[in-house]
């Protein structure tokens, strides 16, 4: 894999890798992408895609949804005129009788000096308002939740690094007059002290959920877990019951080594052609490929800029300039809390996209792809593509250029011009209301 010293970038991939072939993942072909985006005769432009799809590599045969799919969907949830709120859920407070959940939320292994503050849940609920602009984005009240003592009088052993400690078996989340029971355990893998029952957030948003809601989303600052057998879970929505939880745990830089985040070709360079030849040759070393797969780029021709001299620099040409004068080894305090507050962004934006009935992206490299893994998760998109973007603007009643905008406006605001994932959107949005308007 190219070091930071060496990889610039210039050549861009924007098809499918030969990896999503090997995996038996066939890609619904451009008249077939095409009519994924008509609802009574309309008609968008498609995008280009990235093929390097772990998550596709799992399970190639997923069906793609159209626009008509979705919309025919039975058991999506329309938006209507009394139930059309978007609600973002604060992390929990900790009550003094169950303070042993505060060191949870920090990987175990770390120094103080190195820790970087957790993103802030005002950008979240800001970020969101404009992604699902059309529709009012509420920020509830932090007071209005606590994770108390559960009094069930029953206690289990959770291991330590230097001994054993009596913890109960859970813990219990207040909401109002209400007390939700929560599963914990010790961390599976070691990274964290303990975990959060991800099933039982998922119940407690659905108590929670006002009447005028449309979707709701829970955020929490600690790690959870699915099942006995998961080591960790990011997010989850219950679609149909139009609530999602997200953790912001495993999207901390500090463990970007441990979980194999790739900083330098994370999105926009993830379609930079040498990173994705050289995944695709690792996944070569175990098994033969069945055919050659032959990808379409683009490639420089200066230092300065994609293309040549008379060409109109792309959205994903402008996003990768911007991407390459970033810092990528030496990072500030800043920089660190930008790339993680971008990463939670996008995954609480896709766990409420499932909320509004959209199912996993198989057409495109799209935010509402699915992954296998929280490095997959650093090489997507934060943006739509022309398939999920159309039914968001139907669900929202809003148009892509009003809803660019405001995009544009949360990552051109001064502290995050210049950071990680919004910089880079930024440029690829302007790229694409250029083409808009053209």
């Amino acid at each position: 894999m190219a070091s930071a010293s060496e990889c610039s970038h210039r050549s861009v991939q924007f098809e499918c890798s030969r990896h999503a072939a090997q995996s038996g993942f066939k890609r619904p072909n451009m008249q077939e992408r095409l009519a994924a985006t008509k609802l009574d005769n309309d008609n968008l432009l498609p995008n280009l895609a990235l093929g390097k799809r772990d998550e596709i590599a799992e399970d190639p045969e997923y069906p793609p949804q159209s626009l008509q799919e979705w919309f025919d969907e039975e058991d999506r949830n329309s938006v209507t005129p009394s139930r059309r709120t978007v609600y973002v859920v604060p992390p929990p407070q900790i009550s003094e009788a169950v303070d042993f959940l505060e060191p949870w939320s920090r990987p175990k292994n770390y120094r103080q000096e190195d820790q970087v503050e957790h993103p802030f849940i005002e950008e979240i609920h800001e970020y969101l308002s404009a992604f699902y602009h059309g529709l009012p984005v509420k920020l509830m009240p932090r007071s209005t939740l606590r994770l108390v003592r559960w009094d069930s009088g029953r206690t289990s052993v959770i291991s330590t690094s230097k001994a054993k400690s009596q913890r109960p078996r859970f813990v219990g989340l207040q909401v109002s007059q209400e007390c939700v029971r929560i599963r914990i355990r010790a961390s599976k893998d070691g990274v964290f002290d303990g975990q959060l029952n991800l099933n039982d957030l998922l119940d407690a948003a659905i108590d929670m959920l006002p009447k005028d809601a449309y979707a709701l989303l829970f955020l929490v600052n600690h790690d959870m877990y699915e099942d006995k057998d998961d080591d960790f879970a990011c997010g989850r929505a219950y679609g149909g019951s139009r609530v999602a939880v997200v953790s912001s745990a495993r999207y901390n830089p500090n463990l970007d080594e441990l979980e194999s985040v790739e900083r330098l070709h994370a999105w926009p360079a993830s379609h930079c052609e040498n990173y994705i030849s050289a995944f695709c040759d690792e996944a070569d070393e175990d098994s033969k490929p069945k055919k050659t797969f032959k990808s379409h780029t683009k490639t420089t021709q200066n230092q300065g800029k994609f293309g040549s001299s008379t060409s109109r620099v792309g959205p994903m040409e402008a996003a990768i300039s911007i991407h390459r004068t970033l810092p990528m080894e030496i990072m500030t305090g800043a920089s660190l809390s930008a790339l993680w507050l971008g990463r939670v962004c996008r995954t609480a934006s896709h766990e409420l996209g499932h909320c509004f009935g959209i199912d996993h992206c198989m057409y495109y490299a799209c935010s509402m792809q699915g992954t296998a893994s929280v490095g997959e998760d650093a090489s997507q998109p934060p943006y739509l593509c022309p398939i999920d973007l159309a039914k968001v603007l139907h669900a929202t009643s809003t148009t892509s250029i009003g809803r660019y905008n405001a995009l544009l406006a949360f990552c051109e605001k001064s502290h995050r011009k210049n950071e990680h994932i919004f910089a880079p959107f930024a440029a690829w949005i302007r790229g694409r209301l250029v083409e808009l308007e053209e």
